[in-house]
């Protein structure tokens, strides 16, 4: 992996009110911070698993995480991807050599076709979050972060399937435990919020949000019971606000990131009062869009 650094910004601070800390896994390889799980994931798997080859379903990172893991690693790789996916992902995930399986995210499940395919070709199936491997190798962001920032009153990161909101908690807990950890999804996509609410897991339909990377319809079984016990709580972003951040990105730090990967910092541009004065630690996930969209995407209001 990349040791990815951590940018700050008098002008980011000025405008919060706070000390922001900002993990830029858009610099990671791949482009994302999906790398960590994956290829954490795939080391563990034995000889005869590699050689079989394995599967993963994703909109896109995931999917170009195991892809590159894969190639590394010498095994075949398979990825079930949606037909509405990010061009610029899809291609990625064919250069590092990966299959690519499109289906209907809206009329067909992912994990339905996973499932039977690793059934049917003997692979070895890697969900983009509801799994320990996963999760752990997700939290070495945080560890970085904490290591390279120091002590943090919060810490913010996007959350979808919640693995990487997951591996924060356990990271914060064990390195920062006076600091607060706060999900953030978009505001079409709040299922995690509904299920902090209730107690239990919450399904919604696929959100339509410009942030592709979380269009996810529930958290997993063991994200969820790590959020509800670890999170102090789950905030939104409305894809306005998400192209707000964006722009702020690129011309204040001139970093290009996705809109899933500026979810922690439109939140911290929103939350003025819950962050100011306060050491902020925000987890920049992935910078994977395509440029034409990104450039539509700064121009919209």
């Amino acid at each position: 992996m990349h040791r990815t650094p951590v940018l700050t910004s008098r002008r980011l601070d000025d405008q919060t009110g706070a000390q922001v800390f900002l993990k830029c896994e858009n610099l990671q390889r791949a482009g994302a911070f999906k790398v960590r799980g994956a290829f954490n994931a795939m080391l563990q798997l034995d000889a005869a698993q590699r050689e079989a080859g394995v599967i993963a379903y994703s909109s896109g990172n995931h999917a170009q995480a195991i892809a590159l893991a894969a190639r590394e690693l010498g095994a075949p790789a398979t990825i079930v991807m949606p037909q509405d996916a990010p061009q610029v992902k899809v291609r990625a995930t064919e250069d590092y050599g990966a299959r690519v399986v499109p289906y209907d995210r809206y009329t067909q499940s992912r994990e339905d076709i996973g499932g039977r395919l690793a059934a049917e070709q003997g692979l070895t199936l890697i969900p983009p979050y509801d799994h320990p491997d996963i999760i752990a190798g997700q939290g070495t962001a945080t560890v970085e972060l904490l290591e390279d920032a120091g002590e943090l009153d919060l810490i913010l990161a996007p959350v979808g399937g919640g693995g990487l909101l997951s591996g924060t908690i356990l990271a914060a807990a064990r390195g920062a435990p006076q600091a607060q950890v706060y999900g953030v999804q978009p505001e079409a996509g709040d299922h995690g919020r509904r299920s902090m609410a209730q107690g239990s897991i919450v399904s919604i339909d696929v959100p339509r949000t410009i942030a592709d990377g979380v269009q996810t319809t529930e958290l997993g079984t063991l994200t969820f019971s790590i959020i509800r016990d670890g999170a102090t709580d789950i905030r939104t972003a409305s894809d306005a606000e998400l192209r707000a951040a964006m722009r702020l990105m690129a011309g204040t730090l001139k970093l290009v990131v996705e809109p899933t990967g500026v979810l922690g910092l439109a939140a911290v541009l929103r939350e003025r009062a819950l962050v100011a004065g306060k050491r902020v630690g925000v987890i920049l996930s992935g910078g994977n869009v395509d440029l034409n969209r990104y450039a539509a995407l700064l121009s919209e209001e």
